[in-house]
C-alpha cells in the first residue's frame, strides 16, 4: 500500500479500496487464477502500480469514458476506476472465470464506475475516449481493433483520443504499419522501483 501512497495523494475511501484490493485479490487468487501465484504478493507494485502509471500519464476530466480491451482480473481498468471515480470504465475480456473476479472485487470494494463485457472487442461497439490495456497483444494489433472504438468527441482531456497502453522492451517491430503517432514514456522515469527499468506507457492518438 505505501507503494500507492509515496506516488498519490488519495482520499480515505480511496485508501479504503485499495487496502481493501491487497486481501481481495490473493482471495481470489486461490479459486482463479488471475494472477502468477509467485507474483501475488508484489500485487501492489507489479499490478497496481504498474496499472496506475496510466494514471501519471492522463489525469481524465469528469465524464471521460474510457475501455479497458483484456482486462484480465481487473488490470488496469479496476486501479484506475479506484483513481477516477467519475469516469467510466468498460472492461472487457473473453474468459469468463477471470472477469468474474473482476467483477466481484469491483462490487466488493464498491465500485459505481464500473460495467463488464464478456466477448471479444470486436463485439463491442461502445465508443470511448481512451483505450487502456496490459500487455494484451502486439501494439499493431491492438490500435487496428480498437480504432473502431475511439470516438471522435473531445472530452475535453489534456490528451486527444487514443490508446494508452503498458508495454515493454522494444516496440519497433510491433510499431509497423500503425498510421497514427506511436508516443513512449518510460515508467522509471515516474516510479522509482526496479521493477519498471524496461517497462513504459505507449500513447497512440487516433483521430
Amino acid at each position: 500500500m505505501q507503494s500507492i501512497t509515496k506516488y498519490f495523494n488519495l482520499s480515505e475511501r480511496q485508501k479504503e479500496q485499495f487496502e481493501t484490493l491487497g486481501t481481495l485479490y490473493p482471495e481470489w487468487n486461490e479459486k482463479i487464477n488471475v494472477i502468477s501465484r509467485k507474483d501475488i504478493d508484489n500485487l501492489y507494485v507489479n499490478h497496481i502500480l504498474h496499472s496506475l502509471s496510466i494514471a501519471k500519464f492522463i489525469n481524465p476530466v469528469d465524464g471521460t469514458r474510457i475501455l479497458d480491451m483484456g482486462t484480465g482480473g481487473g488490470f488496469p481498468g479496476i486501479p484506475l476506476a479506484v483513481m477516477f471515480p467519475k469516469c467510466h470504465f468498460h472492461l472487457i475480456d473473453r474468459i469468463g472465470k477471470k472477469l468474474r473476479v473482476a467483477s466481484e472485487v469491483a462490487k466488493e470494494i464498491g465500485l459505481k464506475n464500473v460495467t463488464f463485457q464478456h466477448g471479444d472487442v470486436g463485439e463491442c461497439r461502445e465508443k470511448f475516449n481512451y483505450v487502456v490495456s496490459r500487455a494484451v497483444m502486439p501494439l499493431n494489433n491492438l490500435i487496428r481493433l480498437v480504432a473502431k472504438n475511439i470516438s471522435p468527441r473531445d472530452a475535453g482531456n489534456t490528451y486527444a483520443n487514443g490508446a494508452v497502453v503498458l508495454k515493454g522492451g522494444d516496440l519497433t517491430e510491433e510499431s509497423k504499419g500503425i498510421c497514427f503517432p506511436v508516443i513512449e514514456y518510460n515508467i522509471n522515469e515516474l516510479f522509482a522501483e526496479p521493477q519498471f527499468e524496461t517497462k513504459k506507457v505507449v500513447y497512440v492518438p487516433i483521430k
